[in-house]
């Protein structure tokens, strides 16, 4: 199926495992470059490694924590243009919930809550300029 996004480019967050790697692989599918973000430099290698081997498109890599400032710069002064953005981050640890504290709970609302808002707030009046940008 064509999405008609061959040749966009998307900056997909949290993208070596899980989710981010699902949503990275089909993106490289369609032919979309990315820009692919992780915390480890290990599985992040890895994971364009392989995308790239297997879809031919471009991959950059940013080693960062996407939830801090910094790492947010980092993140946005290496993708530049995007059409798309993935926001995606690590939530509570893995458990009850009710084994949970509030500080947990703040970085789970931070991760996927804040630093989405934060990350579109700088990439979406590029995309309405363009006149064309997705945000999953």
């Amino acid at each position: 199926m064509d999405l008609g996004i061959r040749g966009k480019r998307a900056l997909v967050c949290a993208g070596s495992k899980g989710l981010g790697r699902g949503c990275a692989e089909a993106l490289a599918a369609a032919g979309v470059d990315l820009v692919l973000n992780a915390r480890s430099a290990g599985p992040l290698a890895e994971a364009a490694a392989a995308i790239r081997a297997a879809h031919r498109v471009a991959v950059t890599e940013v080693v960062a924590d996407i939830t801090s400032e910094a790492g947010r710069a980092e993140a946005l002064a290496a993708a530049g243009s995007v059409d798309i953005l993935v926001t995606n981050a690590g939530g509570p640890p893995p458990g009850l919930w009710s084994d949970w504290g509030r500080e947990d709970f703040l970085r789970a609302l931070d991760a996927n809550m804040l630093t989405p808002i934060a990350l579109m707030t700088a990439l979406l009046p590029g995309m309405m300029q363009r006149g064309w940008g997705r945000v999953v």
